[in-house]
């Protein structure tokens, strides 16, 4: 038999060759050969297909036991409850390669039966997708456990921002009410809070689970469920960071929020805004996209747009926060922190341009520079009306004993406060440096002969080049509160005094000056000429208190120098007179002078010892040459007594010595 099958064989080979050798000849075929080809080639078609169907038919046999096999594997673990990768990530890669072998063979039965599928074939390719989902849901959890209990802690680095110490000694209120400000030194720290702009990466996720979330990740992208893996890291990501904002005080609050808040509260808000926005940017952010980096390594598209959609709402909220400062009443004790603001967006303007480049970040890009237009424009805007609100600070009465008035203490102090931002400020002045802004509101006429002086000390000044258009400023705002001391002086009723409040002032104003950074800005020239202002003052001061007492001591016919009338009628005298004379006079200045008040220790020094020169060498010439010809009981004083006397000038403590001083 096999003899026959085996010799049947060789026979068609043979016919076979025989047939394709005939056909390659080109020899014309008739009617009847062409149909019996034609026979031919449908009996071989028939053969072929009928050995195809069987192989087929054996590989999905084989798809369906692989099937059922790998779909026990992930049921049964659907039904386990405990968490796979809590078991080591052996038994997780053991699990994503049951998923994967599950993708597998759904393409395999999607391929096969081109001809249309059988119901069995249906059959096992539903159960396939109803298993992948089944994988799906219990990989979503797998996924979310790891992110969730391999948190990380994130803290705010203990390091010193301008912002820690920056408490600025002002009360709520506007500049018009400067009475009411505290008259103590800004107090703004000097650190300006800037770190080495080294990429500061830190682990938000324990490394250990990184490639455990990275192969689940890639497994949930290849099954065609990206969307889902990126919603759970989303959401478990913005829990981590809304977690730290809270934890940190800072409050989910609306535009109208702020802007009822009061200075204190707003302030205290400010500050947690800058060390946590700096926090936030330079190492939060970079770090939770290089987390997101490492998950979605493979397919970083996905990984930007999780990165994205975790920290776009948090960006949101800190970029309302600062919208609506921008939006507030300008008040001149917001502007430092203002700055400060601006200052901090503006540093970190590269590093938000660099973490959302790409096109799902562009929203956060546009609103962030927005929000930073908004806070410069603020602050300028707040920086031009500091100007107009000391003009405009009016008072009724004059300002107890001739002290340093609370303005001055202000302006100098603020403008001490601002040399931090000298480069920040100078940048936004240039933006609308314009004639109208570098001059005084309208105003009394008596105000523009020291704004045209101090304008032209500026133009012949010799400050430095940098930061000209803020010096500018600062010289017209200085001018404007020299003029405003003018007119404040007036409401003095004794003249001396007048000269005593302008040099108790104009002094402060200079030693601020010599003793800070705005040497640097206004320079010599204007501390040159504000040293001979207040020198003046205190010359003038000395004429009008001194001449009118001293004319007593001069002998009949010397003149006395002077048109006051305590002095006008005291040529005539007798020296006992004129000792009695002095006497009430020197006890009168005694009196009222030791109520005001010169708070500088070497300034009062100097004071007192010029009136001690004054009064001590003309008293001892007349005592000299009357002393033997007046009665002792005339002679009140001796110079040592006057000495000491005048060194209770101006220490703000009202004395009276009446009649009871004697020798």
């Amino acid at each position: 038999m096999g003899e026959f099958e085996g010799d049947g064989e060789e026979k068609l080979i043979v016919a076979a060759n025989y047939l394709v050798k005939e056909l390659r000849s080109g020899k014309s075929l008739t009617r009847n050969a062409k149909n019996v080809l034609q026979n031919l080639l449908s009996e071989l078609s028939r053969v072929a297909s009928s050995e195809d169907r069987e192989d087929e038919e054996d590989d999905i046999g084989e798809i369906e036991q692989r099937l059922n096999v790998v779909s026990e594997k992930i049921m049964t673990r659907d039904v386990d409850e405990s968490m796979i990768w809590d078991l080591g990530s052996d038994e997780g890669n053991a699990f994503l390669d049951a998923v994967n072998e599950l993708r597998a063979l759904i393409d395999r039965l999607d391929a096969s039966s081109g001809l249309g599928k059988t119901g069995t074939e249906e059959q096992s390719l539903r159960k396939a997708h109803d298993v992948l989902q089944t994988a799906m849901a219990r990989l979503e959890d797998e996924f979310k456990h790891l992110l969730v209990e391999n948190r990380l802690p994130f803290e705010l680095e203990h390091a010193s921002f301008r912002s820690n110490e920056a408490d600025l000694a002002v009360e709520e209120g506007s500049v018009a009410s400067f009475g009411a400000a505290s008259t103590e030194d800004l107090n703004l720290g000097s650190s300006n809070g800037r770190r080495n702009s080294a990429e500061m990466v830190v682990d938000l996720i324990n490394p250990d689970v990184i490639s455990d979330l990275k192969n689940i990740a890639n497994t949930m992208v290849a099954s065609g469920y990206d969307r889902e893996c990126i919603q759970v890291c989303t959401v478990v990501r913005k829990d981590s960071l809304d977690e730290f904002l809270y934890n940190h005080e800072v409050e989910k609050l609306s535009i109208e929020d702020v802007l009822k808040m009061d200075w204190s509260t707003l302030n205290t808000n400010i500050k947690k805004w800058v060390r946590v926005m700096r926090n936030i940017v330079q190492v939060y952010l970079l770090s939770e996209k290089s987390l997101d980096n490492h998950i979605f390594g493979d397919v970083n598209e996905i990984g930007l747009t999780c990165f994205v959609d975790t920290v776009k709402a948090p960006m949101m909220q800190l970029l309302n926060f600062g919208e609506a400062v921008s939006l507030g009443p300008r008040q001149p004790e917001k502007l430092l922190r203002i700055l400060e603001m601006y200052e901090l967006a503006s540093e970190l303007l590269p590093e938000i341009d660099a973490l959302f480049s790409d096109h799902p970040g562009s929203i956060v890009r546009a609103e962030y520079r927005e929000v930073m237009r908004r806070l410069g424009d603020c602050a300028r805007t707040t920086f031009l009306e500091f100007k107009s609100a000391i003009a405009a600070d009016v008072s009724s009465h004059p300002f107890p004993g001739g002290a340093v008035h609370p303005l001055t203490n202000y302006v100098m102090n603020y403008l001490m406060a601002l040399t931090d931002f000298s480069q920040t400020l100078d940048s936004l002045l240039m933006e609308q440096d314009d004639a109208e802004d570098l001059t005084i509101p309208p105003s009394p006429d008596v105000l523009n002969p020291v704004m045209v002086e101090e304008e032209s000390t500026y133009e012949s000044s010799s400050s430095p080049e940098k930061f000209l258009v803020m010096t500018r400023h600062f010289y017209s705002i200085t001018s404007v509160l020299e003029a405003n001391l003018q007119e404040k002086s007036k409401l003095y009723r004794d003249v001396s005094l007048r000269h005593i409040f302008l040099l108790n002032n104009i002094h402060y104003m200079t030693r601020k000056v010599l003793k800070s950074e705005l040497r640097h800005i206004f320079g010599d020239k204007w501390n040159r000429k504000h040293t001979w202002k207040f020198q003046q003052q205190a010359t003038e001061y000395e004429r009008a208190t001194w001449l009118p007492v001293l004319s007593f001591l001069k002998d009949e016919g010397a003149g006395s120098g002077s048109s006051s009338g305590s002095g006008s009628g005291s040529r005539n005298l007798r020296p006992r007179e004129r000792f009695q004379g002095f006497n009430t006079a020197f006890e009168e200045v005694y009196k009222t002078q030791t109520a005001w008040l010169i708070s500088d220790e070497r300034l009062r020094e100097d004071v007192r010892t010029k009136a001690s020169m004054w009064v001590i060498q003309a008293y001892w010439t007349f005592y000299s040459r009357h002393k033997n010809s007046v009665s002792e009981r005339y002679i009140k004083y001796t110079t040592d007594d006057l000495e000491t006397l005048l060194l209770d000038l101006f220490a703000g403590s009202p004395k009276s010595l009446n009649n009871s001083y004697r020798r």
